[in-house]
């Protein structure tokens, strides 16, 4: 075989589309249906968050850009979130911020973007394990519907 004519890695390709479905559904679910919340400072003010990325090892979100902010998040440093799926109830979760940078988005403006470990040792952890199995199944079962009306169970 010469060198000019490329190998395709199928399980490569197919890995690729998964993430790809997976980063789209994210971006869905944390939009339209997950509000999610922290509590940053002593009295327990909750402040909205944007859940960016989330997996076992941990997540990344983002808040308005502030020198407050950026000095309150430092490494290390524990915080609380708020999952809501329902007006009423939430899942909490610990995370603990293990970076922090500046991001600017498409339509300028500036967030302070933080990434962190889960505190897996929480009861509560073992919910929101679920449901990030459920985002990466979803990712690798689900079919992106083009109006055939064929029916694949019932």
């Amino acid at each position: 075989m010469s060198d000019d004519k490329k190998v395709v890695d199928f399980n490569e390709k197919r890995k690729q589309s998964i993430e790809q479905k997976r980063r789209t559904f994210e971006r869905v679910v944390f939009q339209e249906f997950l509000g999610v919340y922290t509590v940053v400072d002593d009295q327990g003010s909750n402040f909205p968050i944007k859940l960016v990325d989330i997996s076992k090892d941990g997540c990344q979100f983002q808040l308005p850009f502030s020198l407050k902010a950026k000095n309150q998040f430092k490494s290390g440093t524990e915080v609380t979130l708020k999952l809501y799926f329902t007006k009423g109830s939430y899942l909490p979760a610990v995370v603990t911020v293990r970076h922090a940078s500046e991001y600017v988005d498409k339509d300028g403006d500036a967030w302070l973007r933080l990434g962190g470990e889960f505190d897996t040792s929480l009861p509560s952890f073992k919910a929101v394990s679920h449901f990030i199995d459920f985002i990466y199944q979803y990712a690798e079962f689900s079919c992106i519907d083009k109006g055939e009306s064929k029916v694949f169970f019932l």
